[in-house]
């Protein structure tokens, strides 16, 4: 019998076709907007897997979004933090 794979399973797969599609546009000399596209896609991929990497593998749809969105939210914030300390940390060396 064929196990069903769960959604955690599923987005962490169509994420790592995500990375694949990305490098490999990244990767072609022809086209500077598939450069950008693929850069983009790589990018957000990434993002994502950070949260879908660490989710529990029969986690449900719904206790998976909030577990993606809260992850982001706080890659996010540390982020703006990094951004808006960076003149502060500049300082720090005169």
């Amino acid at each position: 019998m064929k196990h069903a794979r769960s959604f955690p399973e599923r987005l962490e797969t169509t994420l790592i076709l995500g990375l694949l599609a990305g490098i490999l546009l990244i990767a072609q000399r022809y086209n500077l907007t598939l450069y950008k596209l693929g850069l983009s896609i790589l990018v957000v991929s990434t993002l994502l897997q950070i949260a879908v990497g660490n989710l529990r593998k029969d986690a449900s749809v719904g206790r998976s979004l909030v577990f993606i969105a809260t992850v982001l939210a706080i890659v996010a914030a540390i982020f703006g933090a990094g951004i808006l300390l960076v003149p502060y940390f500049s300082q720090l060396g005169r």
